[in-house]
């Protein structure tokens, strides 16, 4: 069993490939480092295509036994799994906390507690979905049942790496699909201890499999080989286009949950103050490192000075520190050259013009992949009004009326997430309906992990949690019935 410490470096010489934990074959590891320190605290082997190869021969073997098991006894698995996850919240936590940057104490409640509930909670979807029903049509009937689609590569990012590895594990193996992950080379740590716990829970092997690695080698083998029915990918827009390009040459089915630049709309007549507190909180959660967070501010102009001087005051009280410090409530970004990128773009919009209305690109001494939370005033056509920038900063934008600034919210090629904050809720979803997004908070309204999550435009396809996770991973098939004898 594995356990991460706070000193030592531990290494992960193997990948878990039909039910076993199976030596790497290549001597290529993988540096994992501490975001905080920058010191190395693991290595994973590089694996093969030889290795993705064998995950998906046995996820092939084992699918045709697993997808025709009762639903409580998938379900019962996933019950297990989520006991193992809560019990391991201590390891999870601290290796999160430790390759992510996410305070120690948010990472246990999100990063974990966040996952913990999905693995039960799919459990419950599936013991209450309707797997079948009959369909009547002009000339008879049909037995219209929902199967398994197969095979599913699964493909992982770092940021949330927990819950994005169960968001997709979770429901395709309850619904009867055996699946082979890739997680994130620069975040990997914790779902190696995920692949410990699905060990002990006794699945029939080859139903779960994981392969470590980088995408050009694990990746495409997974978005290309025939024996793949499904790849279910979150990352990167480019990353994104890449894995649908390959997985086209087999036609296999692909969802894709990729960038956002979402935008937080605050009216004339909402409460500047809440407004504004909340849309800071929603851009710097992980450090900014999440494709839903509130990114682009847009203040009516009558207001911008007002907003400019709450939003100062709410980033202050973000301090920023190393994520086991009991008092960071902001902790670093998660590599070397992640910081390196978003510092780019903030000195990009400085160089644009851009009103520098809190923090800026200098970084604190010492170790860590540190970056001040940063707010910049711009104009919609700017760079970093576009281009998602995955760290702790939130630009501010003016706009003279609603038709403009719903105009300004369309605008970019992403659709993930966003809010609308007005006098009333009737108000705000008037205008959110115009918005071209997959999700709209509500006047602050908080984050429903059953409600579907995905995006429009290049934010992606397919959607998360719940009932409509579920059946992402579920094909329709109908059996035409005889008519009754007369």
């Amino acid at each position: 069993m594995s356990s991460i410490s706070q000193t030592s470096t531990t290494a992960f010489p193997s990948h878990y490939i039909n039910g076993k934990w199976v030596q790497a074959a290549s001597g290529q590891l993988l540096p994992v480092h501490d975001s905080s320190t920058e010191e190395l605290m693991a290595t994973v082997p590089a694996g093969t295509a030889e290795e993705t190869n064998s995950a998906i021969a046995a996820a092939r073997t084992a699918f045709e036994g697993w997808s025709q098991l009762p639903v409580e006894t998938r379900a019962a698995y996933l019950d297990k799994i989520a006991a193992g996850v809560k019990a391991r919240t201590d390891d999870l936590a601290m290796a999160i906390a430790r390759e992510v940057g996410m305070p120690l104490k948010m990472a246990r409640a999100i990063q974990v507690g966040g996952p913990a509930w999905h693995w039960g909670n799919f459990a419950k979807v599936a013991r209450a979905f309707e797997w079948e029903k009959t369909v009547a049509g002009p000339t008879g009937s049909s037995l219209v049942v929902r199967e398994a689609i197969g095979v599913v590569g699964c493909i992982t990012p770092w940021n949330f790496p927990l819950s994005q590895i169960t968001l997709k594990i979770a429901p395709a193996m309850v619904a009867g699909c055996t699946v082979v992950l890739k997680p994130s080379e620069i975040a990997p740590v914790n779902a190696l201890i995920l692949a410990e716990i699905i060990d002990e829970a006794g699945l029939p092997p080859g139903v779960f499999n994981l392969v470590n690695g980088l995408g050009p080698v694990v990746g495409e083998v997974l978005a290309t080989h025939a024996d793949v029915d499904m790849v279910s990918f979150t990352g990167s827009t480019r990353a994104g286009k890449r894995v649908a390009e390959l997985a086209s040459q087999s036609v296999k089915r692909v969802t894709l949950e990729l960038g956002g630049k979402s935008a937080s709309v605050i009216l004339e007549s909402a409460n500047l103050e809440a407004a504004v507190k909340g849309t800071v909180a929603a851009c710097m959660l992980n450090s900014g490192q999440t494709c839903s967070a509130h990114t682009r501010m847009l203040v009516p102009a009558s207001r911008y000075d007002e907003a400019k001087a709450l939003a100062r005051a709410a980033v202050e009280r973000f301090s920023v520190g190393p994520s086991l410090a009991d008092t960071s409530k902001l902790g670093p970004l998660v590599s070397a050259a992640q910081r390196d990128r978003v510092l780019g773009f903030i000195n990009t919009g400085i160089q644009e013009g851009a009103d520098v209305i809190a923090g800026g690109p200098q970084t604190p001494p010492g170790k860590g992949y540190f970056v001040q939370p940063t707010i910049l005033g711009i104009k919609p056509g700017d760079t970093l009004a576009q281009e998602e920038i995955f760290g702790p900063v939130l630009v501010v934008i003016a706009f003279d009326d609603e038709e403009q600034a719903v105009a300004i919210a369309n605008n970019t090629i992403y659709g993930l997430g966003g809010a609308v904050w007005a006098g009333s809720d009737e108000a705000a979803i008037k205008v959110a309906r115009r918005i071209r997004t997959g999700q709209v908070d509500i006047n602050g309204g908080p984050f429903n992990a059953s409600a579907p999550f995905g995006g429009y435009k290049q934010s992606g396809n397919g959607r998360e949690n719940g009932v409509y996770g579920l059946e992402e991973f579920l094909e329709f098939k109908s059996l035409q019935l005889r008519p009754a004898p007369a």
